[in-house]
């Protein structure tokens, strides 16, 4: 019988995400033992009572203990010392990112540690499985407009110009902003503008033979009120857009950052954001303006001379936690069902299963093997 261990995650204090109760219900019947940490999902108001009751042969444990089980299922990737802590050939299902991970991905592979990417997870058209479109563009658009109503001039005005929001990026995150932000991001601004008869909102999806243009961007950023990353990058040691491109933007101008990729300095060259120059937001901190301390905790060979409203968060659907949890909760119960009833070690890509073919591409394996697939989408911010 396979053991299970289900901590939780001990990041920012906003981040309250745990898988609901409800879920642990789907596992009664599998031959596994469920060990969940104590306290799990006390953050959205949940009591030990409330999981014991959808699965009564729950246990719980220590977080340290947890990490000690056959399976590891965790939203956000643990640390480095919380992987170090997992025994030699167990599995991990979590958020693993292994495009802009590459250390960690490396200690996986060092501890022989089988990792289930959950972003990674894909059907047979490499379309992402257990993923939260809404939660992260939407999220994202409607924390952007609520700055840009602060920023801008007569935002609430018949009498101001259409908004332009141009989107770095053609994937379901750029697409789901899109939606988004035709509406403002908000069905209360939006119906706000509504009344007011006010001017609506421009959206241009750039695709690469535009980003890529550097005078084209120019005169599409001097238009720009809100410029969304919602790119995925082939190499991302390089800039989409450079700092020195950001000075051609409006001064009331708001920078979203959605696909939330961070800078990390212990891998050569050094792994850079989409936009240079720009913070990391979390769920304790979205919104940055330009004198705001966290530029000083961006690498100092990164130029951060021009700066704008800055709204950026590596897990946006977290803001609605409860929400959140409800959907990841549907998408990963048949995935680790399946990873419960078989060996994934031995799974491919050629496998009778629907769900073990989706698993593998989850795989390190899978994924050195396909490192190049632009037609999908690379989203940090889970």
């Amino acid at each position: 019988m396979k053991k299970i261990g289900f901590p939780r995650m001990h990041k920012e204090v906003n981040e309250k995400r745990d898988f609901l109760p409800r879920f642990f219900k789907y596992f009664i019947n599998e031959k596994a033992e469920l060990f969940l940490e104590k306290g799990y999902g006390s953050a959205m108001g949940f009591t030990e009572e409330d999981y014991l009751i959808e699965n009564p042969y729950i246990k719980f444990i220590d977080n340290k203990d947890c990490y000690t089980k056959d399976i590891v299922v965790v939203l956000r990737a643990p640390e480095f010392h919380e992987i170090q802590g997992m025994k030699n050939g167990s599995i991990l299902i979590s958020m693993l990112h292994y495009p802009t991970r590459k250390s960690r991905t490396e200690l996986l592979k060092r501890k022989n540690i089988h990792g289930v990417s959950m972003d990674l997870v894909r059907n047979d058209s490499l379309e992402r499985i257990i993923v939260n479109y809404n939660g992260t563009s939407g999220s994202g658009i409607q924390v952007a407009f609520q700055e840009l109503s602060k920023s801008m001039k007569n935002f609430y005005s018949r009498s101001r110009d259409i908004i332009n929001v141009s989107i770095i990026g053609l994937g379901m995150v750029g697409l789901t902003a899109a939606k988004a932000a035709k509406m403002y991001g908000s069905s209360e601004i939006n119906e706000r503008m509504k009344k007011l008869g006010a001017k609506g909102v421009l959206v241009k999806l750039l695709p690469r033979n535009i980003t890529c243009d550097r005078h084209e961007m120019i005169q599409i950023l001097k238009d720009t009120d809100i410029l969304v990353d919602a790119s995925t990058r082939d190499i991302n040691s390089e800039y989409i857009i450079e700092n020195e491109m950001i000075k051609y933007l409006k001064s009331s101008s708001v920078i979203l950052d959605i696909t939330a990729d961070p800078y990390l300095t212990d891998v050569e060259p050094i792994q850079v954001k989409a936009i240079e120059g720009i913070p990391t937001g979390t769920l304790d901190k979205t919104v940055f303006y330009p004198d705001d301390d966290e530029y000083a905790f961006i690498p100092s060979s990164i130029s951060t001379i021009n700066r704008r409203i800055v709204v950026s968060c590596n897990a946006w659907p977290g803001l609605n936690a409860l929400e959140c949890m409800k959907l990841y909760g549907k998408q990963l119960t048949p995935v680790v069902k399946m990873i419960i009833r078989n060996n994934v070690r031995e799974v491919n890509e050629h496998s009778d299963s629907f769900f073990m073919r989706a698993i593998y591409r989850g795989s390190i394996k899978y994924f050195e093997d396909h490192e190049k697939f632009p037609e999908v989408d690379s989203l940090n911010a889970i």
